[in-house]
């Protein structure tokens, strides 16, 4: 069955609609990240360089790191970026653009996202590593596909709205793993808990600025909550689509940020960048 342009868009240069890429720009291997300007952070690390596109706040940069062809790939900001990011980069692998048709053989993707995150726990102070093991999603993304609740942890879906009290005008938080083998192959020796992919800076965040917040107290028992030895370990806001979209594709796919905020400190590090740089190193060494 062929997939009709209004589902999805292909540009008249034959690449997809917002990333601009064609299948032959696909690398197996995609270091994933927000800001467009940190993609030349992660390409200064190769060793020869392949093409550089840029559209929108969606920026790539192509290359080899030690004899690997990795992508380095920014998604902007939110999950609803990595809804798009997600299923362009699915199609590029697992659709023939030019027939519009499924391809036979499935091709698997490893996505690593890295970023940078407010932390929630003192065993992860500014300068940490975390790795989201698992990562809740506030925006309700993945029960817009078939099979959402399946890849949700429902238990752990229950347990983390009973205790905080979460408010039925609110969507229902999902919670999905990350690929397990990924998170021991890159992750082995970072700080590693459950992530919160947040709708929103501010507000969903637990700041407030000039509004007043309809739960005030919210962070405090999101910062108490332990599940089956782990806890909650940091704020971003793309995790869950990732790792969720991940599991439905089935992909490979992981988050990995450092902390520059301590939130239970009210500390910010705006200078991070060496820090970075090293997080960047461990990922394009293990992926």
């Amino acid at each position: 069955m062929k997939i009709s342009p209004d589902q999805l868009p292909i540009n008249t240069d034959g690449s997809v609609f917002h990333l601009h890429l064609k299948p032959e720009q696909l690398a197996d291997k995609v270091v994933m990240m927000g800001d467009p300007e940190r993609v030349p952070l992660v390409a200064a690390f190769f060793d020869t360089i392949e093409f550089d596109r840029h559209s929108r706040e969606f920026r790539t940069i192509t290359g080899t790191y030690k004899g690997k062809r990795i992508m380095a790939l920014s998604h902007g900001i939110g999950c609803d970026n990595l809804d798009i990011v997600m299923t362009e980069l699915d199609a590029l692998a697992n659709i023939d653009l030019k027939t519009r048709e499924v391809k036979p053989d499935f091709r698997p993707l490893t996505l690593v996202r890295i970023g940078t995150c407010g932390g929630l726990q003192a065993f992860a102070p500014i300068g940490s590593y975390i790795v989201s093991e698992i990562s809740m999603g506030m925006d309700g993304l993945i029960f817009f596909y078939e099979g959402g609740e399946r890849i949700s942890d429902a238990e752990l879906s229950k347990k983390f709205s009973e205790h905080t009290g979460w408010e039925p005008l609110l969507a229902t938080p999902y919670f999905v793993h990350a690929d397990k083998t990924l998170v021991n192959q890159i992750g082995y020796d970072m700080v590693k808990g459950i992530t919160i992919s947040a709708c929103g800076f501010y507000g969903p965040q637990g700041r407030s600025v000039r509004l007043g917040l309809s739960s005030p107290g919210r962070n405090k028992l999101i910062e108490s909550f332990e599940y089956q030895g782990l806890k909650i370990c940091n704020y971003e806001m793309e995790s869950a689509a990732l790792s969720g979209l991940a599991a439905l594709m089935r992909h490979r796919a992981m988050t990995a940020c450092l902390v520059i905020a301590g939130r239970y400190s009210s500390g910010m590090n705006t200078d991070y960048k060496g820090s970075f740089d090293g997080l960047i190193r461990k990922v394009l060494d293990r992926i």
